[in-house]
């Protein structure tokens, strides 16, 4: 078995019974589910499976939900498994949700707990990467009993609060880091209706990471789906509320399991009435050309034959410098700087930030020793907070900084060091 490519897991229940399979929230282990065991293993065999550096797991750090969906089908493909439940939590749930939009053939029926078509900001989930990072996983870790749980029954169950704290604890840095970047690249907003298959959709009714308005939007976009609201819990509402979600889960998929006929005709596309004719790309206005905010494909692109590079660099763009930090540039473009601002998004980020020869960690070194050199503070700002986004540590800044210092001169890397010392303050500094 490649450690790599499949996921530590075990097996509850009769082998010969469907299988249900149930997904973790990061930084827990299979353990969050224990209290549902019992119950669901008398159904079904249930499979828990833990992420990547969670619970001793092997640590190979899965920087996507796809990737996870591979690896979890990896290993339902090695046990011969092909056709299951899924219940996810938190992270688990982003995995539930890609697995029915990229194998709803395989899925009898789905559990979102605690789940959202979008988990808050790209930037919040890469900042406490960046904090883990800088701080290790110790301020991240006493966090999470005020952030999981109410604060009643974070007060009177303290032996399940000290657990929570050693999970995460325990957890691999990398992987847990990798599992912030998949949660950040994650948005399946604009694809729920192509989710064919049976959905409870679970939330606690306190939960402050995926509100019950969160829920909502899954219930109002998925088409074959209910809404459960838990009261009185918070986000990890199976540790919290065990009776309470163990009933919702069995009702859920007793009532709801498919058979593999049904499900592939649940899962076909379908039919959406629309004025936008067939050659408009949504999202984008209609017309003989889509203008800019993304202005049209020069010319000399067309014919190359080449892709047009805007879409691809403000992917990259909004990765490495952060939603809030393109948006702002983005509210403060006018006719004047307008099109400067999509240059640079086709031709520097789309172009060259793209290109596979060094990896990001790589281009950022580089681009900070050129903005030393060349004296442009303002921008060694938030490339500071992007090589910070790219995996440099501050130590590692530190090195770049003194280097320029030998050859950008001592009053360039003296500027620098006072830019950058403050914005690491500010992006590694935890979060009250």
């Amino acid at each position: 078995m490649s450690e790599t490519k499949t996921l530590q897991h075990r097996f509850d229940g009769p082998q010969d019974a469907p299988v249900l399979v149930l997904g973790p929230a990061l930084g827990t282990t299979w353990h969050m589910w224990d209290r549902q065991v019992p119950e669901l293993s008398r159904h079904w065999r249930v499979l828990r499976y833990d992420l990547p550096g969670h619970g001793g797991a092997p640590a190979h750090p899965a920087p996507s939900v796809t990737d996870l969906v591979d690896r979890l089908l990896a290993t339902l493909d090695e046990l011969g498994i092909e056709r299951f439940g899924y219940a996810g939590c938190s992270l688990g749930g982003a995995v539930g949700a890609e697995l029915a939009l990229r194998h709803p053939q395989r899925l009898a029926a789905l559990a979102l707990v605690s789940a959202a078509a979008r988990f808050g900001s790209a930037d919040e989930h890469r900042q406490r990467g960046v904090i883990v990072r800088t701080n290790g996983l110790d301020p991240v870790a006493r966090s999470v009993p005020e952030r999981w749980f109410t604060p009643a029954f974070a007060a009177a169950q303290q032996a399940i609060s000290d657990w929570s704290v050693q999970m995460v604890r325990t957890t691999d840095p990398g992987c847990y880091i990798a599992s912030c970047e998949a949660l950040a690249s994650f948005d399946v907003r604009g694809d729920l209706s192509r989710i064919g298959v049976p959905t409870l959709v679970l939330a606690g009714s306190e939960d402050r990471i995926t509100s019950p308005a969160d829920a909502r939007v899954l219930v109002a976009g998925i088409p074959d789906a209910r809404l459960a609201l838990v009261p009185a819990t918070s986000h990890l509402a199976p540790v919290e509320q065990p009776a309470a979600v163990t009933d919702l889960l069995v009702r859920h998929f007793t009532t709801s399991w498919q058979d593999p006929v049904s499900a592939i005709t649940a899962a076909a596309p379908k039919p959406v009435l629309t004025s936008t004719p067939p050659q408009a790309v949504p999202g984008q206005p209609t017309g003989p050309v889509a203008e800019i905010g993304s202005a049209e494909v020069p010319p000399e692109v067309a014919a190359a034959g080449r892709p047009d590079p805007y879409d691809a660099g403000m992917q990259v763009r909004r990765a490495v410098l952060g939603d809030a930090h393109v948006d702002r540039a983005a509210a403060a473009a006018d006719d004047f700087t307008g099109d400067f601002q999509e240059f640079i998004t086709r031709y520097a980020w789309g172009e060259v930030w793209t290109r596979p020869g060094i990896d990001r960690r790589t281009r950022s070194v580089v681009t900070l020793t050129a903005l030393v050199a060349g004296g442009h503070l303002d921008e060694l700002a938030f490339h500071t907070r992007a090589a910070l986004r790219n995996g440099l540590t501050p130590a590692e800044i530190k090195e770049v900084l003194l280097q320029t210092a030998v050859y950008c001169g001592v009053p360039a890397a003296n500027s620098a060091f006072r830019v950058a010392q403050k914005v690491i303050r500010q992006e590694t500094t935890p979060r009250a």
